[in-house]
């Protein structure tokens, strides 16, 4: 009889679906999920979050290459030694009730050491990017890439936990950090950090945004579909002998099988190729990034878990949900802890991170959400790119009033606005006698140049919630825009 999966949400009694969690909400007794961390598609992300992942996987590469490129073989192999397997991720392709990560371990940090310390592409620093090494390196593929960034990122992915679990009032324990990457020392540390603990093993969460079934550099793919292109075209202009001629007299390109037993298919052979043609190289990497998106909550479900009988996500009982909370002081926290849900449910993944009661100006004000700008299109990436107005990040403030929002609620969330950290946000609340006049109180909120300020009720959230249901996603932009319009019309 199968195994019953336990999710982390589950075990910590969350009452959150997976479109509710900006996490992925992985089995804590029954292996990974069958998920990668692509380098690559963090690098594309512009979110400050991602930008700061980047950056510690690209300082690490550059060092580790440095060192082998300068014949530093210590300080390369002291560099590797800190790469173990991610078991707290829960992210892999292992099976049974205990993780198992197929990444770098002990016995096999000797092993990538060889890989890149004899790699002629790494040695003449060829190779730039962490992600390459799935093309030009033999016995490197896309899990010890995934595994690789993974390491090195491990500070990071920490921090997001532990925010997240502030964020569902998750207990922390103090546990081994595993070994985190000191950028400013060049070295490997472990210390005791406050993670979340399931039957006895720590958990490190990691955000949806960035997982992906796949990298998205494949060396297989780069083989068949452009240096075999680039092949034929070569062949064909040479008029070699595996061109073909029809009987017209017409000159056609070789088959690919012809090519392929000529150029056979080696990580080595890719690098040669790719040293002579660089701008083959250079036309895939640009190829991958034309349609990167993040996985869907419904792709997460059906493909990650196999569980769900079809693909769509039944939001009419988070809906339902909302009509049976309280107004009032009394069930504000509820209240919250829905809207956070509710808002990521509906924004993502436009909107990530969401943080619980971020402190600004050293702690005297607070923010009862904040999000961050991840989009790239519709609304929120029109914010800061054609309607002039920042927004790294978005803010949020819920009131669980029984009665209307007065101006003090809009002088609140308007200072917390600034320049750097952003001037649009969202008062959430019940509902309204007078919705009009309070749109007008933000409109001369906005006038002021004090910052845009977006009022929901439960029938907006409702309306988003529905749009969301039958993935109407420009029908969300269009409610967002229409209501900003109200602002500064």
């Amino acid at each position: 009889m199968p195994h019953q999966i336990i999710k982390f949400s589950e075990y910590f009694n969350l009452n959150k679906s997976q479109y509710e969690l900006d996490f992925v909400d992985v089995p804590i007794n029954n292996g990974d999920v069958p998920l990668f961390i692509d380098p690559y598609a963090i690098s594309k992300r512009t979110d400050y979050w991602s930008i700061e992942c980047h950056n510690a996987i690209v300082d690490f590469f550059q060092y580790l290459i440095d060192q082998i490129s300068q014949g530093n073989t210590q300080q390369a192999r002291n560099a590797l030694s800190g790469l173990r397997e991610p078991n707290q991720t829960r992210l892999g392709m292992s099976t049974g009730n205990k993780p198992r990560g197929r990444g770098i371990g002990n016995e096999q940090s000797e092993f990538l050491f060889l890989a890149l310390s004899e790699s002629t592409a790494v040695r003449t620093g060829f190779i730039k990017d962490l992600e390459e090494c799935e093309l030009l390196i033999e016995g490197i593929g896309r899990d010890k890439i995934s595994d690789i960034a993974t390491n090195i990122i491990r500070h990071k992915l920490i921090e997001y936990t532990q925010i997240q679990c502030e964020l569902w009032n998750i207990t922390l324990n103090s546990v081994p950090s595993g070994m985190t990457w000191n950028q400013d020392l060049n070295e490997w540390e472990n210390e005791y950090v406050n993670l979340p603990v399931c039957n006895s093993n720590s958990v490190i969460l990691i955000p949806k945004a960035i997982a992906r079934f796949d990298i998205e550099f494949d060396y297989q793919e780069y083989y068949q579909h452009f240096v075999l292109n680039f092949l034929q075209s070569e062949e064909l202009s040479a008029n070699s002998s595996l061109v073909r001629t029809l009987k017209n007299g017409t000159k056609k390109p070789p088959y690919k099988k012809a090519l392929k037993e000529k150029y056979p298919l080696t990580k080595k052979y890719l690098y040669e190729f790719s040293k002579e043609h660089p701008d083959i190289l250079s036309n895939y990497k640009t190829s991958k990034g034309y349609n990167l998106r993040e996985l869907s909550v419904e792709d997460i479900l059906f493909f990650a878990y196999k569980q769900e009988t079809n693909r769509s996500i039944d939001y009419n009982t988070l809906k339902n949900k909302l009509n049976t909370i309280q107004t009032g002081d009394s069930a504000a926290n509820q209240y919250h802890d829905y809207i956070i849900g509710a808002m990521t449910a509906i924004f993502y993944p436009y909107l990530i991170n969401p943080k619980k009661e971020q402190e600004i100006h050293d702690g005297r004000k607070r923010i009862d959400i904040v999000f961050q700008n991840s989009a790239h299109d519709g609304f929120f990436f029109e914010l800061p790119n054609t309607k002039s107005v920042p927004s790294g990040y978005i803010f949020v403030e819920c009131k669980n009033y029984a009665s209307d929002p007065a101006n003090p609620a809009l002088d609140q969330l308007s200072g917390r606005f600034s320049t750097n950290r952003g001037k649009f946000g969202f008062l959430v609340c019940r509902s309204f006698s007078n919705k009009d006049l309070f749109i007008q109180r933000c409109k001369d909120t906005a006038q002021d140049d004090r910052g845009f300020i977006v009022a929901l009720d439960d029938d907006d959230i409702e309306k988003l919630l529905e749009f969301r249901s039958n993935n109407n996603y420009a029908g969300i932009n269009t409610f967002l825009d229409d209501r900003f319009k109200e602002l500064v019309m």
